[in-house]
């Protein structure tokens, strides 16, 4: 049975009928949450922010600047998992921005979801650490930075992911358009196979993110 492709990249997994749900990966400061909004949009995808999906007492946790531990973040990645199936089981691509800090949870929510694919952001300390210092309002603290730099695992090669490395001077739209291009080989020129990128491809049409609509809904369509 064809299904209707949302977006306009026919991706590995669409082309084997399965629904692509892309994890954009990486520490606090990254940008995960701006690419992956801009990507959904890009796309036309659902979009959720798994932060949303932390229980309150991990983020008054974090937001009094203690570090979360292997037992605050099950529930988290279980509940991000669930949301993944829930697209799966509707047949709907999406994006969503985790943390993905070691293998065990990268392993959480890829293992038994071929349509799955995580895209690690990979960013220098420094540049990091100025992102951070900007954010305003926002329940992560700078000094929680090194926390999360101790536990990532950077993904093996044997994991099969795709990291795209980012420098200060780039913009999100240049990430995002590096994805398109890693992710999706026939969207247009310069495209490969899953690896690692650090530049953008050139003349990528890459919009702005939609706005997240008010209240505590979960997830929006671009």
């Amino acid at each position: 049975m064809d299904h209707p492709r949302r977006g306009d990249a026919l991706c590995a997994a669409a082309e084997h009928d399965l629904r692509m749900i892309v994890i954009v990966a990486g520490v606090s400061g990254s940008g995960k949450t701006t690419v992956g909004a801009m990507l959904a949009g890009h796309l036309h995808w659902a979009f959720a922010d798994g932060d949303d999906f932390h229980p309150a007492a991990n983020i008054e946790k974090m937001r009094s600047g203690v570090p979360l531990t292997d037992a605050d973040r099950w529930p988290w990645l279980r509940a991000i998992a669930a949301w993944m199936d829930e697209r799966i089981a509707q047949d709907e691509p999406a994006v969503i921005p985790c943390s993905a800090l070691k293998r065990s949870y990268r392993d959480i929510l890829l293992t038994g979801r071929p349509g799955a694919r995580l895209v690690f952001l990979a960013v220098d300390r420094e540049v990091l650490a100025g992102r951070l210092a900007a954010r305003h309002a926002h329940f992560f603290p700078a000094q929680l930075l090194n926390s999360q730099l101790d536990a990532l695992e950077p993904p093996a090669p044997d994991e099969h992911m795709v990291t795209v490395v980012e420098h200060a001077a780039d913009r999100p739209a240049d990430t995002v358009a590096n994805i398109v291009a890693l992710l999706c080989p026939r969207d247009g020129p310069g495209a490969g196979t899953p690896g690692t990128s650090g530049g953008a491809r050139p003349g990528a049409a890459v919009g702005e993110p939609h706005p997240r609509p008010a209240g505590s809904q979960r997830s929006y369509r671009p």
